[in-house]
């Protein structure tokens, strides 16, 4: 049995805005009569304890809708992102940083490019003071079966905001591009919390 996550919230489903409501982990969130493929992850931290769930779904013809709720992380920005691969073992340490979910590889990429270009890079996402905090985007960079792909994929919260690979303050000694790690990730920190983008 899923823990529930309940927060108030108006978003923006498909084409019209939703009414303030309820969104439950174990509820089921396909829009009625949809038949199209959709995917849910649920997210946790390395604990074990649920955070989060985000919601995918197909717009239109060739855009991807995601939704996110999350609860109990930090207040301020985290880095989000979508990973490369369905696992999310938080025994699985990053022998750089001994962040956890190391599992789930680098930023889901379906070409080349660095940060904030992979495939997988979205928007921060902001928690509030009370420790809550949802978004709603819409992307063309991966169709939901591409997620699913056969190693599957991840979502990941980081503990940092992500700066998209802009040049931050550590810069200012003569560098004048991001370096190596500031490509990769945005300089978003550990990674906090994890789930598996699983079919629905």
């Amino acid at each position: 049995m899923h823990h529930k996550i309940h927060l108030a919230l108006v978003v923006v489903l498909g084409a019209g805005l939703a009414s303030a409501g309820s969104v439950a982990a174990e509820a089921s969130p396909s829009p009625r009569g949809t038949t199209e493929l959709s995917a849910r992850a649920d997210i946790k931290d390395a604990t074990g304890k649920a955070v989060g769930v985000l919601l995918v779904g197909k717009m239109g013809e060739d855009k991807t809708k995601l939704l996110v709720v999350a609860k109990d992380l930090a207040p301020g920005y985290h880095g989000f992102h979508i990973h490369s691969v369905g696992i999310c073992d938080p025994t699985s340490k990053d022998p750089a940083t001994g962040s956890p979910f190391f599992s789930a590889g680098s930023h889901f990429a379906l070409g080349p490019g660095n940060h904030p270009d992979h495939s997988g890079d979205l928007p921060d996402l902001l928690v509030a003071q009370d420790r809550t905090g949802s978004a709603f985007m819409v992307t063309d960079r991966f169709s939901v079966a591409q997620l699913l792909d056969k190693d599957g994929s991840a979502v990941i919260a980081h503990a940092l905001p992500d700066n998209q690979a802009n040049i931050p303050d550590r810069y200012h000694h003569g560098e004048k591009s991001p370096d190596d790690a500031t490509l990769k990730t945005g300089d978003s920190g550990g990674r906090i919390a994890c789930g598996v983008i699983t079919k629905r």
